[in-house]
């Protein structure tokens, strides 16, 4: 049997002679399992996975299963749970005498830094580094999104944001995105800047809208359902 991560959450892939995929929630401990045709692609059965991700919460919320919560502090110490592009990454810390680095290495997040870094200083250039990363992945996205939309808009920057995952500047048409989109899965960046570049068309949630994401982006409520279903991370979750 293989493993597949989803949103975080491990899934047990069984292959059988079957023509349709069937999915179950296991007790005691809550283990996702997928059964699926010998034949289907690893895409098709993420994207099963995707649109059962309700039902599953729902019935593990249903039989209590144990569910790790999300820590509401950040101590920035090794063994601490952080994300980048949805994948989670085991920071581990090493002090330094040269110089302050971030980088990954297999699954583990690398914070090397000087002798004496408070807390505040750790966030701060895992914060920066973050920043970096959201910025290197952001022109390539909204050209794209952009072309697909038929408008462009001034500027693209990237702020802390606590309630929203992005807003636009219909007058300026200037689109801010939430630092924390860097650390959820890629699609919901294309989400978030295609939504904003929207609202350039049309200011309002209305059925327009909807028919313009539905033109310009025909999974956006998959992505949407991806972005609002990863775990919160720590105190960054945002107010839905």
């Amino acid at each position: 049997m293989k493993k597949m991560l989803v949103c975080d959450i491990e899934i047990t892939i069984i292959k059988r002679d079957i023509k349709d995929m069937f999915i179950r929630v296991v007790p005691p401990g809550g283990e996702v399992q997928v059964t699926v045709p010998r034949s289907a692609s690893p895409d098709a059965i993420r994207m099963f996975v995707i649109l059962k991700l309700p039902w599953i919460k729902n019935q593990r919320q249903k039989q209590n299963f144990n569910k790790q919560p999300c820590q509401t502090q950040i101590q920035y110490e090794t063994g601490e749970s952080h994300y980048l592009w949805g994948k989670r990454y085991i920071l581990d810390v090493n002090y330094s005498k040269i110089y302050n680095e971030v980088k990954i290495s297999g699954e583990k997040l690398i914070l090397n830094l000087r002798q004496k870094s408070t807390s505040e200083q750790k966030k701060r250039i895992l914060k920066e580094w973050y920043r970096e990363q959201l910025k290197q992945k952001v022109p390539e996205v909204l050209e794209k999104c952009e072309n697909t939309v038929g408008i462009k808009c001034n500027k693209c920057q990237i702020r802390d944001m606590k309630t929203k995952w992005g807003n636009c500047n219909l007058e300026k048409k200037v689109i801010w995105l939430n630092l924390q989109l860097v650390k959820k899965a890629p699609e919901c960046l294309d989400y978030v800047i295609t939504h904003e570049l929207v609202h350039l068309l049309e200011r309002k949630h209305n059925d327009i809208f909807m028919e313009y994401m539905d033109k310009f982006l025909p999974n956006w409520r998959i992505a949407k359902d991806i972005l609002h279903s990863q775990e919160p991370d720590y105190i960054d979750a945002i107010i839905r």
